[in-house]
């Protein structure tokens, strides 16, 4: 019963009953070897560990059903993105994916090709556009794209400013040929929130707090594999240090601007807009 820091580690998983779930057991038994390793590794003194204690207790106490600032301190430290890494290993040729993100709402309204989503939100027009194919580069007809980004201006999402309603958010679903086609604002980049713990911790590390420009979409087609990523604004200053370690080389888009005049829509633009194109390619559900 005399446990030291050689055989404390033991000791607690002895303690880990025959009747435990399985997978419970293996995950239980890994963390608390690994935190047992890492305070020995840094040899971890009282008061890191209490300063360790009060920082989980502060992240806690700012969630709100507003905000997940547990979710913020997963993406910021890249655990979001190994977990999405470890649970979609698609094959050769599909899409790749990225972190869903805090601000996706189920259920958004659904809208006809080329419909305007941007509700009245600033920012440059941008006309996005492209298919939905599977691997063999088959295109797939009725395929639901949820699609959703902030404002061009101040670079917040709708849920983050309800007053004004809902804006840049909608799904659209592809025609016989795969195609999708929306009207929206091109993103800007911004900060993830920094009046919290995580923010604190992100500072006092040397990190800024920002997220290139990109667009959210989700991609679901009977038959296949979800698909969620990002299309990321080619030449955003933060692509190559973004805060949630989103950006996949395969996912940075050309986002071309033009002069007033002719739209992809057929319409025309009285003032300066975008347009991007994408092509996502799903994955077969597993044994199909």
């Amino acid at each position: 019963m005399n446990f030291d820091e050689t055989t404390l580690t033991d000791a607690v998983l002895a303690r880990i009953g025959p009747d435990a779930p399985e997978r419970f057991r293996a995950v239980m038994t890994s963390l608390v070897r690994h935190l047992h390793d890492f305070v020995r590794e840094v040899e971890l003194t009282e008061d890191e560990w209490l300063a360790g204690i009060r920082f989980l207790t502060a992240t806690g106490q700012a969630c709100d059903d507003k905000r997940q600032e547990f979710i913020l301190l997963s993406d910021t430290l890249g655990v979001s993105m190994l977990v999405d890494a470890v649970n979609h290993r698609f094959p050769a040729g599909a899409t790749q994916t990225t972190v869903v993100g805090p601000f996706f709402v189920d259920g958004a309204p659904e809208v006809a090709h080329w419909a305007d989503i941007a509700g009245g939100a600033g920012g440059v027009p941008c006309f996005l556009s492209g298919r939905v194919l599977d691997t063999a580069g088959r295109p797939l007809a009725g395929a639901v794209i949820d699609v959703w980004q902030c404002e061009g201006e101040e670079g917040l999402y709708d849920v983050q400013a309800p007053e004004r309603g809902t804006y840049c958010r909608a799904r659209v679903r592809t025609d016989a040929a795969g195609r999708w086609a929306l009207r929206t604002v091109q993103p800007v980049s911004y900060p993830v929130p920094t009046d919290g713990p995580v923010g604190r911790m992100l500072l006092t590390m040397g990190r800024h707090p920002y997220r290139p420009a990109h667009v959210h979409t989700r991609i679901g087609c009977e038959g296949f594999r979800t698909l969620t990523t990002h299309l990321f604004v080619r030449g955003d200053a933060y692509l190559g240090s973004d805060a949630v370690f989103g950006v996949k080389d395969s996912l940075v888009v050309d986002f071309v601007r033009h002069p007033p005049g002719p739209t992809p829509d057929g319409g025309a633009s009285g003032v300066e807009f975008s347009t991007a194109s994408f092509d996502f390619v799903l994955a077969p559900e597993r044994g199909g």
